[in-house]
């Protein structure tokens, strides 16, 4: 899913991801995979899969992590093998020396990132001079950009706060930012608590994505269970899409969302089944590949990223 994560200024999370990321593989062949996800109900599958009893214990172990930034971190230093990410946070830990692969598209985002105002901003004009909050990642760049296009005003129209996304919440509640670039499940709470929602993802489908992804030394040590980790994925999303009232109370409790809601927050994503991931992988991920050079081009016009990202070995389709 932008100045993410999901998505926090990866830069400063990452620290010395170069040179501890090499040779970085810490588990012995018989220890499940480690993968971790920050709240986002994309990668809540995967959790709602353990809760079904659909995940092997011995194959994967899911990491709850409380941002982006964090997953960063732990896969820079060996303590992961994989997260749930957004394609510019991989392009990112890519070009500071996280060789990252990705494995499975889990969703693209149509409405579950948007632009919230407070009580000073009820339209697009209203956001002329006001403080913005947002992410200094990819995903937050595009939204903004979008946005600030439709209301017809240029960056130096406004005041960018950053923020890291656990502090969205708060920082908007407590007045410090007149608006803000957010996601699910924060923005479901903060729109059922009164925000306006300005602008959102169903305006530029296609171009926020949600990931798995994992360190290619592990990939290479851990096919069968990284094969495992997508087909349960894939079965929970069919259980999610059968039932989804049945099994939001399972979900909400990680979302810190009402159950009712959490069937809101999933409507702002579309979840691509294993058919339609084949399709994006087909061609030699032709269109996956398109998709990464696009957002490569807009993070390093936002200076996310020093130069063009090296794609190579990106996408591996053989897991869907």
């Amino acid at each position: 899913m932008a100045m993410s994560t999901r998505r926090r200024w990866l830069g400063q999370a990452l620290g010395m991801a170069g040179i501890v990321a090499s040779g970085a593989c810490t588990t012995s062949p018989d220890d499940p995979i480690r993968i971790g996800a920050q709240p986002f109900p994309g990668y809540e599958l995967i959790y709602l899969a353990r809760t079904l009893g659909l995940l092997p214990a011995d194959a994967v172990r899911l990491i709850e992590a409380p941002s982006a930034s964090a997953n960063l971190r732990a896969l820079a230093a060996g303590a992961m093998e994989g997260a749930g990410m957004t394609l510019d946070e991989v392009l990112t830990a890519r070009e500071q020396g996280i060789d990252l692969v990705v494995i499975c598209i889990v969703d693209r985002s149509v409405g579950a990132d948007a632009v919230i105002g407070g009580p000073a901003v009820r339209a697009l004009a209203d956001l002329k001079g006001r403080r913005i909050g947002v992410e200094q990642t990819a995903t937050g760049a595009v939204m903004l950009d979008a946005t600030l296009q439709a209301a017809g005003l240029r960056p130096a129209d406004v005041e960018l706060v950053p923020l890291t996304y656990d502090a969205h919440e708060a920082r908007f509640r407590d007045g410090a930012v007149d608006a803000l670039v957010t996601y699910a499940p924060v923005m479901t709470r903060l729109l059922s608590a009164g925000a306006t929602k300005l602008y959102d993802s169903a305006s530029i489908p296609g171009r926020i994505m949600d990931t798995f992804a994992l360190r290619r030394d592990s990939l290479q040590a851990n096919a069968a269970k990284a094969a495992v980790l997508i087909d349960r994925h894939f079965k929970a999303r069919a259980a999610w899409l059968s039932d989804p009232a049945r099994h939001a109370a399972a979900i909400a409790p990680r979302l810190k969302l009402a159950a009712p809601d959490v069937v809101s927050a999933f409507a702002g994503l579309e979840l691509p089944d294993r058919a339609a991931n084949r399709q994006l992988f087909a061609d030699g991920a032709a269109a996956l590949l398109t998709a990464a050079h696009t957002l490569g081009q807009v993070m390093m016009s936002a200076g996310l990223l020093q130069q063009r990202p090296d794609v190579g070995g990106l996408f591996h389709g053989g897991f869907v």
